[in-house]
C-alpha cells in the first residue's frame, strides 16, 4: 500500500490517495520518515535487522535443514537472547524452512561384534582445510514413489556434499558408491591426512568398506550409532 502511494503521490498527492485507501496520511509520513532516517525506526525493527543475517547464517551453517525449534536452540547456545516466536517470524520473512521429516525410519543398524575403528572426532565437527575431515551418513527420503535411501559424504571444511548416491535399498554398495564419487571429485593425495567419520552402521564397518578406505589412504573414525 505504501509503495502504491510512493508510485502515485506526484500525480494525485498523498492526502487524496489516503482518503481512498484505508491508511492515514500521518501513518504514511511516519513510514517515509523512518525510511529516509533509519535511526527513527522502532527498536524492534532495529533488532530484526541485526537478527536476520544471524538466523540465515545459522540456517546455512547447518545445511539449511534446521526448522524453528532447532534453529532457536542453536541461537540460544550462541548466546543470542531471542524468543522462539521471533525466530519463527524472521525465518518466515526470509523464506527459510527446515526439512520436513516423514515417518521415522530406522536407517542405522549397528553390529556390536564387528571390529570398530576409534573415534578421532569426538563430535568436534570442525576443520581448518579441505580434505581434512569427511563425514558420511545416509538417510531415508520420502518420494511420490515411496522411500529411497540417500548416502552422502560431506567435506566439513567446505560444508558441502562431495559425494552421494540414491537407491531403494541400504546395501554396502550404496555407501561405497557415494565414497567413490567423493574420491573422484576431491582426489585426495597421499600426503593429506583425511579422516573419514561415520557412525557404527553395518555398512560403514563392513570389510568391503573399511578395505576401500585403507586403499584410498583415508583414516577411519567411527562414533556411536547416529553420531555422524
Amino acid at each position: 500500500m505504501k509503495r502504491f502511494i510512493d508510485d502515485h503521490r506526484d500525480v494525485h498527492g498523498v492526502e487524496p490517495i489516503c482518503k481512498v485507501l484505508p491508511i492515514a496520511p500521518s501513518t504514511y509520513y511516519a513510514h517515509a520518515a523512518r525510511r529516509s532516517d533509519p535511526e527513527l525506526r522502532s527498536a524492534r525493527a532495529k533488532t530484526d535487522e541485526a537478527l536476520m543475517p544471524e538466523i540465515r547464517r545459522v540456517w546455512d551453517e547447518n545445511f539449511q535443514v534446521y526448522g524453528v525449534r532447532q534453529l532457536w536452540r542453536q541461537m540460544r547456545r550462541e548466546q543470542f537472547a531471542v524468543a522462539r516466536c521471533t525466530v519463527q517470524r524472521l525465518m518466515k520473512r526470509q523464506g527459510l524452512r527446515g526439512v520436513i521429516r516423514g515417518k521415522a525410519v530406522r536407517t542405522t543398524v549397528s553390529d556390536a561384534k564387528a571390529p570398530c575403528p576409534l573415534d578421532h572426532v569426538n563430535r568436534q565437527f570442525t576443520s581448518d582445510r579441505p580434505n581434512a575431515l569427511w563425514v558420511s551418513d545416509f538417510t531415508d527420503v520420502s518420494t511420490w514413489q515411496g522411500w529411497i535411501c540417500v548416502a552422502f559424504v560431506i567435506d566439513v571444511f567446505a560444508r558441502r556434499i562431495v559425494g552421494w548416491k540414491a537407491s531403494p535399498s541400504m546395501r554396502t554398495e550404496l555407501v561405497l558408491d557415494a565414497l567413490e564419487q567423493a574420491l573422484h571429485a576431491r582426489k585426495p593425495v597421499g600426503s593429506e591426512r583425511v579422516i573419514h567419520h561415520s557412525d557404527r552402521g553395518v555398512q560403514y564397518v563392513s570389510i568391503r568398506y573399511t578395505e576401500r578406505l585403507a586403499e584410498a589412504g583415508l583414516e577411519p573414525s567411527v562414533g556411536s550409532v547416529g553420531d555422524s
